[in-house]
């Protein structure tokens, strides 16, 4: 194998670290340009490049005696189809350099590659075949790149041989490309046109394009600056672990986010805001007189306070700021559309609260980069939106750190990652409102009125009997001497959500409402009965996790379509299979029945006076009125 000469292993290697991805449209040549410039910087081994031979006779897609691609691409699938489907993480380096470089998928449903390529990447070389110009995967990935902090982009006009070299092509494409990274937050931008498959421009200069004075890629790639701001930033330690190997030893274990720490230097622990110093920092190695941003490390404390995992250690000058509600960005990654008003689990650094989008303000054109009105985001969409936490969490803007300002947000039901989100700033109003403190709370509401608060939330088709049965089910508490209200989902509408429609994310707002309106009403000692079609288990979920686990109690009124639709009481069926009533549940929207409800009524054997008798026996057989006294 050619390249440098190897490097002593006991000097430091101190050379400057870049991590750079190729992304771009499909077939645009990013797995063959990685492979060729490893092959002409000396870094393919001869048996390797024997191998490379054999397979490109079998998989390539060049028809050359070598195709550079198949070094890239490894799995099975990615050769068979000639695709790029996985991310792939080669290193080499140079005399005057370190590289990772991150081949990510050109097609637009591995956009969740490409994002997480990206987002630790300090250069982007974005290409485009010189044939076929800018694309809109190429504007999407040139906007994703800086939206996720990538601060170089580089231009690689690709197949320049099959446009006979033509420099009008290139100035063209380029000027283009330029133009449009005019909106876009950079630190550079440049352009090289090169012939991946032929190795031209990437390594070295060849006489094919003379017109063409600038830096080869590789050379362009060695030179740009990759200073860290956050070196220099305030102290920042994400609590990951707290490490208790035994009783004599406790410490705090992560990865330095921002800044530098020592033993002895003062910090604070966040939320507590409880301050003290640093006694030791502790690796596999030994201890540490310092430590920068990048290494992990685990912090002793001179003092013994309260430290959990998700927990912020910072400089206590110059602390975290601490908001339940932000701006962000948000890159939709699901195939479920974001609905404003669902709630998600947020995973930032190493917190995981509840997060609800509580307004989409606008979704973005990647191609104009030309706002948009929306109420929500479908896959690989990207949007502007306001957040809301069940708790305030310790951040900082993304454009100053990506592991403090970068999140996903996690579907409760699946656990699959639906998005990922950028931290823009913490709103206003996190700050103007906190939460004042009463005398009268709920435990004494409810012993005031002898009774355990409750959510009982009935769920069902329409004409499933919700409505009759909760009636019937008031009267009978009422009789009992119990004080409650009942929510009805068509009163509701005359009134708290009269501005609602019936789109899928009216309806997520609908719920959301009705469950913060319940979540009041038990706190008041109620029992509160909810009759609501509630036709989304998330929303369901949602209003069940206001409350306490044993103050929501599903019941299901389970009727078959077809019963519902025979009994129509409103004429809505009629009206909706005759096409005038849009987004009906259980015609052309979906219904999806609770999983574990704690009652189930089957109304084709159970009338509507014994669906109410069963409802308030459990109630009252499993009231924990004792323990409240």
């Amino acid at each position: 194998m050619s390249g440098e000469p190897a490097r002593n292993p006991n000097v430091p290697d101190d050379r400057p670290m870049l991590r750079f991805i190729t992304c771009g449209s499909v077939d645009d040549g990013k797995s063959t340009l990685i492979g060729r410039l490893l092959h002409d910087a000396g870094f393919v081994l001869s048996d390797h490049l024997a191998v490379l031979r054999t397979d490109s006779q079998r998989y390539g897609t060049t028809g050359q005696d070598v195709d550079y691609a198949l070094l890239i691409d490894g799995l099975s699938a990615e050769r068979e189809q000639g695709i790029t489907i996985d991310v792939a993480y080669r290193y080499f380096s140079t005399p005057q350099r370190k590289f990772i470089v991150a081949d990510t998928p050109g097609h637009e449903q591995y956009t969740r590659n490409m994002v997480t390529g990206a987002s630790t990447a300090d250069a982007a070389v974005v290409l485009v075949d010189a044939r076929k110009g800018l694309l809109t995967q190429t504007h999407r990935h040139a906007y994703l790149a800086s939206l996720l902090g990538v601060r170089h982009l580089i231009l690689a006009v690709n197949k320049m041989d099959l446009v006979g070299w033509s420099s009008d092509a290139f100035e063209r494409i380029s000027q283009e490309f330029k133009t449009f990274c005019d909106g876009l937050e950079l630190a550079s931008v440049h352009a090289v046109p090169i012939s991946a498959s032929l190795g031209q421009n990437l390594v070295s200069q060849e006489d094919s394009m003379p017109w063409y004075d600038g830096p080869t890629l590789l050379a362009l790639l060695e030179t740009l600056d990759t200073t860290l701001p956050v070196a220099t930033a305030p102290f920042r330690f994400p609590v990951q672990w707290v490490n208790r190997p035994n009783q004599d030893f406790r410490g705090y274990s992560g990865q330095i986010a921002a800044g530098t720490i020592r033993p002895g230097d003062r910090i604070m622990s966040l939320p507590s805001g409880i301050m003290t110093h640093v006694s030791r920092l502790v690796t596999a190695d030994g201890d540490l007189g310092e430590a920068n941003v990048g290494q992990s490390i685990t912090l002793t404390l001179a003092d013994d306070i309260d430290v959990a995992r998700g927990d912020m250690l910072c400089a206590p000058d110059s602390p975290a700021v601490m908001a339940d509600q932000f701006e962000c960005s948000l890159i939709w990654l699901s195939d479920e559309p974001m609905l404003p008003g669902r709630r998600y689990l947020m995973k930032i650094g190493t917190r995981l609260v509840e997060a609800t989008i509580s307004e989409l303000k606008y979704k973005l054109d990647v191609s104009t980069l030309e706002h948009h009105a929306a109420k929500k985001l479908a896959l690989n969409e990207v949007g502007f939106a306001n957040l809301s936490l069940t708790s305030p969490v310790a951040f900082e803007p993304y454009r100053d750190n990506r592991v403090l300002g970068g999140f996903i947000l996690i579907d409760r039901s699946s656990n699959a990652t639906a998005a990922c989100g950028l931290i823009n700033f913490a709103l206003r109003r996190a700050h103007n409102i906190s939460w004042q403190p009463i005398t009268i709370d709920k435990r004494a509401r409810a012993v005031a009125k002898h009774q355990q608060g409750r959510v009982v939330w009935l769920t069902g088709l329409s004409g499933a009997g919700k409505s009759t049965v909760a009636n019937l089910v008031e009267q009978a508490l009422h009789g009992l001497g119990r004080h409650t209200y009942l929510l009805d989902g068509d009163n509701v509408r005359h009134g708290l959500n009269r501005d609602l429609g019936f789109t899928e994310e009216d309806r997520v707002e609908n719920i959301r409402r009705v469950a913060e309106v319940s979540r009041l009403m038990v706190d008041a000692g109620l029992i509160v009965l909810v009759s609501f079609i509630s036709p989304f288990r998330a929303e369901r979920d949602m209003a069940r996790h206001l409350v306490q686990a044993d103050e929501f109690v599903e019941v299901y009124i389970s009727t078959p379509l077809p019963v519902a639709e025979s009994r129509d009481p409103k004429g809505l069926y009629k009206k909706a299979r005759a096409g005038d009533l849009k987004n009906f549940t259980g015609i052309d929207s979906p219904y999806e029945p609770p999983i574990a409800a704690e009652i189930v009524i089957d109304t084709t054997t159970t009338s509507a006076k014994e669906a109410a008798s069963t409802i308030v026996d459990w109630l009252e057989r499993t009231m924990k009125i004792d323990d409240m006294m």
